[in-house]
């Protein structure tokens, strides 16, 4: 390896490192979160998909406010960025503990424990916020073509799917108390390595802060935005159900370590491929390999039941490589888009902040709309009635089919546009 390869290495790792502890917290409180308080504490799953849905919602309306934030503070001093970002890893840490371990005092009623679980949420979900628009912003300042920010966002991405992998696995081998304070430690050396990375650019070239609205007059993020929905439910409603599916539909629950390690490992190799792939395809065109591939892989859990723990590890190293598409395309994409819309270096955070309201809202509607209907349909928790868990393979399997293949249509149709702003 030369010594500028070598280099690029280790700017990429510094930079990329943040990702793995604000995923490590992220797949818990996406994951883990609605089974716990279901399985542990009793909670009705329709009352906690509402909860869910309203929390994530209002999560989702405060990023474009941080997103505007973030770019005033990155046109000051990065002290102030290293503040800020000291403070979020305090809440990530504090907002976890509470949320996994709430005291005697409200569990013995539903709806004490919903309040809890909602006030944590808020707390916690705001500081993830701050640090995830923070990190992308940096990412998007530190400039380069379409396929240097597939770089830098695979190294980002990279990170994250190294951290998803410990958090997946240690609630089961060592528990979550182990899972929190891998956390606060990760966060330490995250924030450290960083000091190491290249700097973003943090002086804004702009006059005046630019308005809210302003992202969504760019035609490229408009149409990006609408395909991210998409093929972000698509990809949010297995995420959400896939505990309930292992458990349930495989019955093999001392296997969901196994299952969730085994995806994200298969993300996180696929990542130095899909990068290969937008240097010779393009943006456009790798993703939509990635969603043809899930959508051949869920076709084909349909027809898993219990037991089929081997077609099921088929399905989590498949639909693992797909993710690596859509973690490294989309935010590549949204680069270009601020790039060549003339505000590059001035309102990254603008942009991201809508970017992540929409990605939190695929997460909200895939609790608050998944979970419901699967208790009207039947199901609920250690159920064995067979009506009961085809519900379920269709919920984790079928609907994300269909949402795969419209946002595929969605993005073919918008190919040309797309292209056009980010050739």
């Amino acid at each position: 390896m030369t010594t500028a390869a070598a280099s690029g290495v280790l700017k990429g790792a510094a930079y990329g490192a943040l990702g793995l502890p604000l995923a490590f917290v992220a797949l818990p409180l996406y994951v883990v979160l609605p089974n716990h308080y279901a399985a542990q504490f009793g909670v009705p799953l329709a009352a906690l998909g509402v909860l869910l849905l309203a929390v994530r919602a209002l999560d989702a309306l405060v990023d474009p406010w941080i997103g505007r934030w973030v770019d005033a503070l990155l046109g000051g001093a990065l002290g102030r960025v290293w503040g800020v970002l000291g403070l979020a890893a305090l809440g990530l840490v504090a907002g976890l503990t509470g949320l996994f371990f709430p005291p005697a005092s409200v569990r013995g009623s539903s709806t004490a424990l919903l309040a809890w679980c909602g006030a944590l949420l808020v707390g916690t979900y705001l500081a993830y916020s701050v640090a995830s628009v923070l990190h992308q912003s940096w990412g998007a300042r530190l400039g380069g073509g379409d396929a240097a920010q597939a770089r830098w966002v695979g190294w980002r991405e990279g990170a994250a799917l190294v951290g998803v992998v410990l958090a997946s696995v240690l609630p089961s081998v060592a528990g979550l108390s182990v899972m929190v304070m891998v956390l606060a430690l990760a966060l330490v050396v995250a924030l450290l390595v960083l000091t190491w990375a290249p700097r973003p650019v943090l002086r804004s070239r702009v006059a005046a802060p630019l308005s809210m609205d302003a992202p969504w007059r760019v035609a490229g993020f408009r149409r990006l935005v609408a395909v991210f929905l998409l093929n972000g439910i698509a990809s949010a409603v297995p995420a959400t159900l896939v505990l309930f599916f292992v458990r349930d539909r495989l019955q093999a629950p001392a296997l969901e370590g196994a299952f969730l390690a085994a995806y994200f490992v298969a993300g996180a190799v696929s990542l130095p491929l899909w990068v290969r792939g937008v240097a010779r395809w393009g943006l456009v065109r790798t993703w939509a390999a990635g969603m043809v591939l899930a959508v051949v892989t869920f076709v084909g859990a349909l027809a898993l039941g219990r037991g089929d723990t081997g077609g099921f590890f088929a399905v989590c190293l498949s639909s693992g490589l797909a993710l690596g598409a859509d973690l490294v395309v989309p935010g590549a994409l949204l680069a270009g888009v601020v790039r060549r819309s003339g505000q590059g270096g001035a309102a990254e955070g603008a942009f991201f902040g809508w970017w992540n309201s929409a990605t939190k809202l695929n997460l909200a509607l895939a609790a608050g709309l998944a979970l419901p209907a699967l208790q009207w349909a039947g199901y609920a928790p250690g159920s064995r009635d067979a009506a009961a868990l085809w519900s379920l393979s269709l919920a984790y399997a079928g609907l994300p089919c269909v949402l795969k293949l419209l946002a595929l249509g969605a993005l073919w149709r918008l190919r040309r546009v797309l292209e056009g702003e980010m050739p």
